[in-house]
């Protein structure tokens, strides 16, 4: 960590500003340095005055450079290949992704300043790839190269290394140094080739005579791997040290987490552990908090829509419901909304089931039986906090909507969401639960029904003219000329999928007084529906097919999501 001197004399004045290190500390660390011209960070290390992980964080602040904790961390084998061990090991580096569609590599170093040595990465990868840096410290950089160096860590190459040698579980589970095992290697692989596929979730599911791996990318199940029915104990012990899980049981479910950095960014890994006839079946969902995080403007929503959004979150009191079914994005379009409004003169408290994205001022609490913390308590406990803004992971039952309604009620601004397949399906819903018309009515601000839809790749979708029946879907006039359309491919950027990523489609319902005065008189679903016809509604079919005509989508990819056989 050979920065500047003055940066180092920095960094002991944010330690001191800490109550890290006082000011004689740090005046003997100066004096050492005088006689032995080493860095100061790393005699307050040798000293005993700080510990390497409180110097990374500190030298991380000084130099306004993000840092890394490497004991968790989980290496890309894309990076290592592109920087061999001798000039990682020359110059404190370690290789720990490389994106191949950004043409990005990313570094961790002990000095994040040292030119000479990002010159020789450049040289080594050429001038085409972009080079970031993050800070980490002399000793779990040397102890990372020794590590991931010296291993094979590309899926096939740990599979040859399994064939050809044993795998033993009670030898994973004493062994000192763990990163020897080739499964343990494996599962790590799996990890991180799933998070750099953008998959959602990771499917181990154990067969009579094998073991299928699929992953969840873009909503859809793929298979990714077959392994041979002998991996897989070994696999879920690995899996179970992981994640926090009872490894001796093998009969009945459990949970746990993950949290590893990947790529220079936090990763969460929520498991569930299912017994079955052929054992243990495993999902692990994950979680990133920096694509969690979308910008209001980043959901791809319509202006209009987007402006209807904006006009129910600026009501200072009453309810926002979000409806839809599980994975249709309306934990993420949620979060952007909390993200959106998120400030020092608010008090935002959450009740989720579980936290899924911790964020930043936002007091957020997960639902827990054993201490009889539900969704009802948790609000009637919530509103004893002064909170501005909540938000309410589900509607269940009546009893959280009442306490709900009544936190809306009494104003306070609610978020929340609800089981229905559409916006003014949430009125009967909400009837059926037991809340009475004169409570929804001036209550409820807005009913938003979403759903994820794959987007077609930009780089091999092919277009051609509509046919009859899809002329008949969009209400187009048979007379008029053919629209063009598009349809997936496939190529290797979507890896022969046509498709790459997922886009919102909406329906939005504002509630005004004509739709309260409709919800006090127990109006039908037919009738709020040519009201809300009246104020420009637009339900989800008309918003996909809208995206169909864009070009954004495929007509066979929205009728996989969205019932459009009644527009024929």
């Amino acid at each position: 960590m050979n920065a500047p001197s003055s940066q180092h004399r920095a960094l002991g004045q944010i330690l001191i500003a800490q109550g890290i290190l006082s000011e004689d500390q740090l005046r003997i660390a100066l004096l050492e340095q005088m006689k032995s011209n080493q860095p100061v960070g790393k005699l307050l290390v040798s000293l005993g005055f700080v510990s390497e992980a409180t110097l990374r964080e500190a030298l991380s602040e000084s130099l306004g450079k993000q840092s890394i904790d490497l004991a968790h961390a989980i290496v890309d084998p894309a990076g290592l290949k592109l920087v061999p061990r001798e000039l990682a090991k020359r110059h404190r580096l370690l290789p720990l992704d490389y994106d191949t569609h950004s043409q990005r590599l990313t570094l961790a170093l002990t000095d994040v300043n040292d030119l000479v040595a990002l010159d020789r990465v450049r040289a080594q990868v050429g001038d085409d790839i972009d080079i970031e840096t993050l800070l980490a410290s002399d000793s779990e950089i040397d102890r990372a190269i020794d590590q991931y160096y010296g291993y094979e860590l590309s899926i096939d190459g740990i599979l040859h290394e399994i064939e050809t040698g044993e795998i033993d579980v009670r030898s994973l589970q004493a062994s000192t140094d763990e990163y020897s095992q080739p499964v343990v290697r494996l599962v790590d692989s799996i990890l991180t080739d799933a998070v750099k596929r953008d998959a959602s979730d990771i499917h181990f599911e154990p067969e009579a005579s094998f073991l299928r791996i699929r992953y969840r990318i873009d909503g859809m199940l793929r298979q990714i791997r077959a392994l041979h029915k002998s991996y897989w104990p070994a696999m879920a012990v690995r899996i179970k040290v992981l994640s926090g899980m009872n490894i001796a049981e093998t009969r009945a479910p459990q949970d746990g987490r993950i949290s590893l950095n990947m790529s220079g960014r936090a990763i969460d890994f929520r498991v569930a552990a299912q017994p079955t006839i052929h054992g243990e079946n495993v999902v692990l969902r994950i979680l990133d908090r920096q694509k969690g995080l979308v910008p209001l403007e980043g959901l791809g929503l319509a202006p209009d829509h987007l402006d209807q959004l904006k006009l129910m979150i600026a009501r200072p009191e009453g309810m926002v419901l979000f409806t839809g079914p599980t994975g249709s994005g309306k934990t993420t379009t949620l979060y952007s909304i909390l993200n959106h409004i998120n400030a020092e003169g608010l008090n935002i408290m959450t009740l989720e089931d579980p936290v899924e994205y911790p964020m930043v001022m936002v007091r957020q609490t997960s639902i827990a039986e054993s201490a009889k913390l539900d969704f009802a308590n948790g609000i009637r406990s919530m509103m004893r906090q002064d909170p501005d803004v909540i938000l309410v992971g589900e509607v269940r039952d009546s009893a959280t909507a009442e306490m709900a309604f009544r936190a809306a009620m009494t104003g306070h601004q609610v978020f929340t969401t609800l089981h229905t397949n559409s916006a003014i399906g949430a009125i009967p819903r909400l009837l059926d639960i037991g809340i009475l018309p004169d409570i929804m009515a001036g209550n409820i601000i807005g009913i938003v029904a979403q759903r994820l839809v794959r987007k077609l790749c930009v780089h091999c979708k092919t277009p051609y003219q509509a046919e009859s029946f899809e002329i008949r879907l969009l209400g187009i006039a048979g007379d008029g000329e053919r629209p063009v359309l598009y349809r997936p491919c496939g190529c290797e950027r979507c890896e022969f999928q046509g498709y790459r990523g997922r886009l919102a489609i909406m329906e939005l319902l504002r509630v005004n007084a004509d739709l309260d005065e409709m919800i006090a008189r127990r109006a039908t679903a037919r009738e709020l529906r040519h009201i809300a016809d009246r104020q420009g509604f637009r339900t989800l079919a008309e918003d996909g097919l809208r995206r169909v005509l864009d070009g954004s989508t495929s007509i066979e990819e929205l009728g996989r999501v969205i019932d459009l056989t009644d527009r024929m």
